[in-house]
């Protein structure tokens, strides 16, 4: 636990890549089996369920530091983490404290041998040993400790540079390791040294690969080069997947790496008529006589644990193919796109309705696309992607090959009503803001955001909130209605679960207007006339 205490702190402490990289490879290197694979399995974004709550972590603290419930919430307050707050009081308020009182040992014998036990335990017997443990470590080990038990532990580390750490030790090339480290895996270390083994094949049958990312087109489109050499798509708005055939079995995996095989059985069902040793990427779309249908719908099922007859009619989902990455057991990443196009449309030919190749947008010049891109809304997309066709099937965002070009959010102008204090480094800072639209002469709250501003403008707006409060709501602040800020969004739904009656999709601050005064705000109206005007949408997770 204190080696991997240590690892937390030096990563918690730099914003260097190389940094980070480095801190983790030493780490595997100076690790046994078991503990680079518990590490590895946290370090990845990987948790256990939860063994205490937050909750009873905040009792036994208060209980045994004595400090009021409400000097425990204004630290809180400040800090913006349980765990952390538990683990500052304890250190700093005393427990009659004999760090080093238990042996120091690993951390996989801490899961295996003291946290995992905990499970079938009374919640006093759970309370005894874990404020047994907090007297025998330091701060920075119960904090580590805090964060297991509640199953809420994070570190700022990607996959990816995770995966570099594990190439530098191993000597296997990056793009290996990160296709070894997908799908589902135990924390053993036996595991791990299969992980790092030279020759060592992914031979897993559900395992998927890495996604291949794309990334804002930042320049004009016209610095792409010749447009002979680009493919281009509509960029469709809903569930990134990668579809699996393999010894017979069928694996549905989500971008994010979660199994949704079983929420969509008319995929799985097609994809027994695929051969084994196939592997397609693309999107999940609920669509109905051949036209796709707004997410919202296929967010019904998601969220069903039961799929009844009534659900698949109202949404039966498809798959949207995109790109080809193995065929006969053959890995065609390296391959070109226009390659792998050719050998998908060969491998759909005559499949299922189920499966759709992406369509392509006809262009003969770049001149042509932006009229293209205009239609995005009408069609119920996102944009266009823009593909090299010379490019291989990478790992992640790499930049230079697929670019998206979505189209322009909308804005409005709204009036900041309310305003909470972060979370973690922002703990200290009002950062999380409400904002508010006319409905007649009454400002009504449409949208909350968190991201647009500098850090110069959140210490200068935090200054503000401070001196006009009007109330207090538990954390929230009302304050005086005096600042105006243009708000970017993708899309709006009407939502009867808001007061307003509409939600905006992934809300977010462009800029303070300090030109505009409260009365140039924007009014519900305008709202209620774009969803009006069939721009409802519903938030995806896409490419």
């Amino acid at each position: 636990m204190r080696n991997f205490a240590a690892l937390y702190e030096r990563l918690d402490a730099t914003t260097g890549t190389n940094a980070k990289v480095q801190a983790i490879a030493d780490y595997f290197r100076a690790s046994s089996p078991d503990d680079a694979a518990w590490a590895l399995y946290f370090l990845t974004g990987r948790r256990l369920k939860r063994f205490i709550s937050s909750g009873s972590l905040r009792a036994w603290t208060e209980e045994l530091t004595s400090i009021p419930d409400w000097l425990f919430q204004e630290s809180y307050n400040s800090v913006g983490d349980t765990a952390e707050v538990c683990a500052l009081l304890l250190d700093s308020l005393g427990l009659d404290a004999t760090p080093g009182s238990l042996p120091d040992v690993s951390l996989s014998q801490w899961m295996q041998e003291r946290i995992l036990p905990l499970v079938p335990l009374e919640e006093e017997e759970q309370k005894a040993q874990v404020i047994r443990w907090w007297r025998a470590l330091e701060k920075g080990e119960i904090y580590i400790l805090n964060k297991l038990l509640t199953g809420s532990f994070r570190v700022g580390v990607s996959q990816s540079l995770v995966a570099r750490a594990l190439a530098e030790v191993s000597g296997l090339d990056v793009a290996e390791i990160s296709h070894r480290l997908m799908g589902e895996w135990k924390p053993e270390g036996e595991w791990y040294l299969r992980l790092l083994a030279p020759g060592e094949k992914a031979e897993v049958a559900s395992r998927p690969y890495p996604f291949f990312l794309a990334s804002p087109l930042e320049n004009q489109i016209e610095t792409l080069g010749e447009p002979s050499e680009w493919q281009v798509e509509r960029k469709w708005d809903g569930i990134r997947a990668q579809l699996i055939k393999r010894n017979g079995e069928v694996f549905l995996w989500s971008r994010g790496e979660e199994l949704i095989t079983d929420r969509f059985p008319e995929i799985t069902q097609a994809a027994h008529t695929l051969p084994d040793g196939s592997v397609i990427d693309g999107e999940v779309l609920a669509a109905r006589d051949g036209r796709v249908l707004p997410f919202a719908a296929l967010q019904k099922r998601i969220g069903r644990k039961t799929l009844t007859k009534s659900v698949l009619t109202e949404a039966p989902a498809m798959l949207m193919v995109y790109d080809l990455l193995e065929i006969a057991g053959e890995d065609k990443r390296a391959a070109p796109l226009s390659e792998r196009r050719r050998l998908v449309e060969e491998l759909l030919e005559g499949k299922s309705s189920v499966f759709q190749l992406s369509p392509l947008v006809e262009f003969s010049s770049w001149s042509d696309l932006p009229l293209e891109r205009a239609k995005s809304r009408d069609l119920n997309v996102e944009g266009l992607m823009l593909k090299r066709l010379s490019s291989p099937y990478q790992s992640g965002r790499k930049r230079g090959d697929w670019w998206k070009w979505k189209i322009d959010p909308f804005t409005v102008d709204a009036v900041l009503l309310y305003a909470q204090a972060g979370s973690g480094r922002r703990a200290s800072l009002y950062t999380d803001y409400t904002f508010a639209v006319w409905d007649g002469e009454t400002l009504v709250p449409v949208a909350k955001a968190y991201s647009g501003l500098t850090d110069e403008e959140i210490g200068r707006l935090d200054a503000w909130i401070r001196r006009h409060t009007r109330e207090k709501f538990g954390p929230v602040r009302s304050v005086d209605p005096v600042h105006v800020f243009e708000i970017a969004f993708e899309a709006i739904n009407a939502s009867p679960r808001h007061r307003s009656g509409v939600a905006l999709r992934f809300p977010r601050i462009l800029r303070w207007r300090h030109d505009k005064k409260i009365e140039d705000a924007d009014k519900l109206e305008t709202l209620k006339a774009m969803i009006d005007a069939g721009y409802a949408r519903e938030t995806a997770q896409s490419n």
